[in-house]
């Protein structure tokens, strides 16, 4: 196994670190673009990706508690991004579906997001790909185990 000493290990992690900031800075940039929050592009970027979903677990992922979570719905349904349906199988939920309108909004940055992959030839974008699938897939898998560990001070003071 690779150690997080080993240099290419290090060399990985600096360049992980690098697209995390540079899709942080990307979204506050694209938000802007289309006149929302940061919480509110978030959350338009799991509905495009992961389709319609409950109001909690938009909120779960986004790290919001029920009021915000419930304003920032409001909001996007305001704006006619997003909208609320009946749940299809219990009547008190809703599920938070994009609109035709918030569709259009995530396709009007499409060719910029697109652009991140303008250097990398085409017979290579499998393996990146399959690449970036796994990264994420493990970097959801760290920030469950991250999220169940106590805050840094907590842990200090406990040595």
């Amino acid at each position: 196994m690779v150690t997080i000493d080993d240099p290419g290990m290090a060399a990985a992690l600096a360049a992980l670190r690098e697209l995390i900031l540079a899709g942080e800075k990307y979204r506050q940039v694209a938000s802007a673009y289309l006149r929302m929050d940061v919480g509110e592009a978030q959350a338009v970027s799991y509905l495009y990706s992961r389709g319609p979903m409950g109001q909690s677990e938009l909120g779960a992922l986004l790290g919001f508690n029920t009021s915000s979570i419930t304003a920032l719905v409001d909001r996007l349904e305001r704006d006619h991004i997003a909208q609320r349906l009946p749940h299809p199988t219990d009547r008190r939920r809703t599920r938070v579906k994009l609109t035709d309108h918030g569709h259009a909004a995530v396709h009007s940055i499409r060719c910029w997001f697109a652009r991140a992959f303008d250097h990398i030839d085409s017979t290579a974008l499998p393996a990146v790909t399959a690449a970036l699938a796994t990264i994420a897939a493990d970097l959801q898998e760290q920030t469950a185990d991250l999220a169940t560990q106590p805050p840094i001070e907590q842990v200090a003071l406990l040595q």
